[in-house]
């Protein structure tokens, strides 16, 4: 496969989302944190659901969903996680092709069922995610294909798989095998009780990476700090390029003493935030594959992150590339 092939290479949870509304009152009754992640075991997956309204199914995870967005774009795109040979396991797969994203990363035979993540999104749009991992935990270091990685400009890592000893050790030999090759590592820190869990790894992960990508409370939770601009300060200079999200107050670009800001796109309703994070980090990727300037890859972020909360689920619905015109794509 030629070197550069492959705009971005996403490595990521495989996960089949269930997405149904919730008022905050049921979230309480499940002893659930508002707008947070938790990981929940098969059972607690099949209660969870057993007492969930009526669901859409549609596949998922942070990474794949960065994936399709960029295929969604016109960008190249290929993607690593693990399934299991079952019914979710061929949908995740299929949805996944279908959206234009090379998946072939073999399915486990045997162990846990394909992942799946109940999202519960309250009226103000905001997201409740209950994550069992399944088959993707399995994804390990024999998974990574260093031709793949080679052939790709920028390889993605999925903070929301960092869970996973075996996961920790694929990012890393992800990571090496790219900069062996003089192409760029991008990490997303996915969610703040993922931080929490992880601060160590993640610090010292960021150091082996080339571009970051954070929301507000992602990036205070890094470096224990309620001031998001004590953040700022502290990110700058630890890595070439650092994407920080603030949702309505747009985002901040950090590349060593440069600072852009860039407003958050227009959007009529906020429905579902579902997947805003990770069509911010497709849009902000593909134009960096352009060798298009920071603020106009901001540009693209926020306008493929709009299109995503304007409705339920976390795949676009509209081809995005219509979106972006005259932001220089040609």
């Amino acid at each position: 496969m030629t070197a550069g092939a492959i705009d971005v290479l996403g490595i990521g949870n495989a996960i089949v989302d269930v997405i149904a509304r919730a008022d905050e009152g049921f979230l309480a009754e499940q002893g659930l944190v508002k707008g947070a992640m938790a990981l929940i075991d098969s059972d607690r997956a099949d209660r969870l659901y057993r007492v969930m309204g009526p669901g859409i199914e549609s596949s998922g995870g942070s990474a794949g969903n960065t994936m399709a967005g960029i295929a969604s774009l016109g960008g190249n795109g290929a993607y690593v996680g693990k399934v299991r040979d079952d019914g979710l396991g061929e949908v995740f797969r299929h949805d996944m092709r279908a959206a234009g994203v090379q998946f072939d990363t073999p399915a486990a035979a045997q162990g846990p069922a394909t992942a799946r993540c109940l999202i519960l999104v309250t009226p103000d749009g905001q997201r409740t995610m209950n994550t069992y991992l399944g088959a993707s935990v399995e994804l390990g270091p024999e998974d990574i294909d260093d031709d793949l990685v080679r052939a790709a400009q920028i390889t993605y890592l999925e903070g929301y798989l960092f869970d996973p000893p075996r996961a920790k050790r694929a990012f890393r030999k992800a990571a090496a095998v790219a900069h062996a090759a003089g192409r760029k590592v991008a990490l997303s820190l996915s969610d703040a009780f993922c931080v929490e869990r992880h601060r160590d790894d993640f610090l010292d992960l960021v150091s082996e990476v080339d571009i970051l990508f954070a929301n507000e409370a992602e990036i205070c939770s890094l470096y224990r700090t309620g001031d998001f601009h004590a953040a700022v300060a502290a990110v700058r200079g630890k890595v070439a390029v650092a994407a920080l999200t603030r949702s309505a107050h747009g985002s901040v670009v950090l590349s060593g003493s440069e600072e852009y800001s860039v407003a958050a796109a227009p959007v009529s309703q906020v429905v579902d935030s579902t997947g805003a994070g990770d069509l911010y980090a497709g849009g902000f990727l593909f134009g960096l594959t352009r060798g298009l300037s920071l603020p106009i890859c901001g540009e693209i972020g926020s306008r493929a992150a709009a299109e995503i909360i304007g409705h339920f689920g976390a795949r676009p619905e509209v081809e995005l590339k219509a979106l972006v015109t005259g932001l220089g794509l040609g």
